[in-house]
């Protein structure tokens, strides 16, 4: 019989679940596909060298999944976002990805992915409850 343990903000059990479907997934691809989980992230400071924005991503199976693009709101609307979204892509074409994967909410940037070539290939609407979630895709 089998007892199921419930935790919570458990970094142990997250990482041996994930560790154990990673180990799945890599009997399931050929060698040529496979390649080491690779995390980077680009800041842009202003001159006094403070933060104000940046992306993070993560790569692996030749495709960049975008976790996290931000700039603050003061700074909103001068490029910044364009310029490290360019970045980001050249860090992917340097690292061979043939795809670009990220997720957007309705109320955060939607059309400036578009804007930038990405392809909508899924949407959940009332998610969170009044809004909707985006899925892009952009094939380099």
């Amino acid at each position: 019989m089998a007892e199921f343990i419930e935790k919570w903000n458990d970094k142990d059990s997250v990482n041996f679940i994930r560790k154990g479907l990673i180990k799945y997934n890599a009997s399931c691809l050929p060698d040529e596909i496979k390649s080491p989980l690779d995390q980077f992230s680009l800041l842009i400071r202003d001159t006094e060298g403070n933060p104000f924005g940046g992306v993070t991503g993560t790569i692996f199976w030749q495709h960049l999944h975008i976790d996290f693009l931000w700039v603050d709101t003061e700074h909103r609307g001068k490029g910044y976002g364009s310029q490290l979204l360019k970045k980001a892509e050249r860090v992917a074409k340097g690292k061979h990805c043939r795809l670009i994967l990220l997720d957007t909410f309705s109320f955060q940037a939607p059309d400036f992915y578009k804007k930038h070539g990405y392809v909508e290939y899924g949407m959940i609407q009332d998610h969170p409850k009044g809004f909707s979630q985006h899925f892009f895709q952009k094939r380099l």
